[in-house]
């Protein structure tokens, strides 16, 4: 398969053009690859040993969630040297996609996790510039915040951090993968219960507390694989590509 073709598909189904994101995000591919793929490593970051697991395992194309590029003009040297040469070195394209992939409604980490959850997909919320990186759904019967809790524990196979601001029963919940506690006073105002997201600042459980909203933190890296992880199956399913995830936990 040519990777052009595959870059601007994915281009196209995930609407990287033009789509608003964190200044040096830099959506799309990074680093060219070889002219023909067969497969595809996935994974959640750009780090030095995962680029290193995806030239061992031979993979063409490296698809991530967080790129290289996040702080802008900088001499590569260094580590950020060592990444580049070694996807130069081992012939792999690195293919980067942020807050389109957070906010996708087929591959999407947050519509991922919430159709795990089993919720009734009501949709878009928490606003970025013009486009909506979250979702958001309804339990018909409610649940508690520890039935949630233990629930999103083993959909995430870890441990899950909750503020516990809200209502005793649990019934509409917002969902933002990564880092989405500056979503708070959105979910409020959209009269949500809960709020899960991966992690969030100090002053998160002030707010949550003070506005009355439950906020579940189950861990940026473990609520961002969902994303990638689908979009190797999607990719095996339309071209034949063959795919594997890359995994490199943070425990943060």
């Amino acid at each position: 398969m040519k990777l052009e073709s595959v870059f601007q598909y994915l281009n196209g189904y995930l609407s990287v053009e033009g789509y608003p994101d964190y200044p040096h995000a830099l959506n799309g591919l990074q680093v060219e690859g070889p002219e023909e793929i067969a497969h595809v490593a996935v994974a959640v970051d750009s780090s030095e040993c995962t680029i290193a697991e995806a030239v061992e395992r031979g993979a063409d194309l490296l698809i991530v969630h967080h790129g290289l590029f996040w702080r802008g003009l900088e001499p590569v040297t260094g580590r950020h040297f060592r990444k580049i040469q070694k996807l130069i070195e081992g012939k792999i394209g690195l293919y980067s996609c942020h807050l389109p992939l957070d906010s996708h409604p087929e591959v999407g980490n947050s519509i991922l996790l919430a159709r795990a959850l089993r919720l009734e997909i009501g949709g878009q919320f928490g606003g970025y510039e013009n486009v909506d990186v979250g979702w958001w759904g309804t339990k018909a019967d409610g649940m508690t915040s520890g039935s949630l809790s233990a629930e999103l524990g083993r959909i995430l196979e870890g441990a899950v951090h909750v503020i516990e601001g809200g209502p005793e029963m649990i019934e509409k919940i917002g969902v933002v993968t990564g880092s989405g506690s500056s979503f708070i006073e959105e979910s409020v105002a959209l009269g949500l219960d809960a709020l899960i997201t991966g992690e969030g600042s100090h002053h998160a459980y002030f707010e949550a507390m003070e506005l009355g909203i439950t906020v579940f933190f189950g861990g940026h890296y473990a609520t961002e694989t969902f994303g990638v992880k689908a979009l190797g199956a999607h990719l095996e399913e339309r071209f034949g590509l063959s795919w594997e995830f890359l995994e490199q936990p943070t425990g943060l």
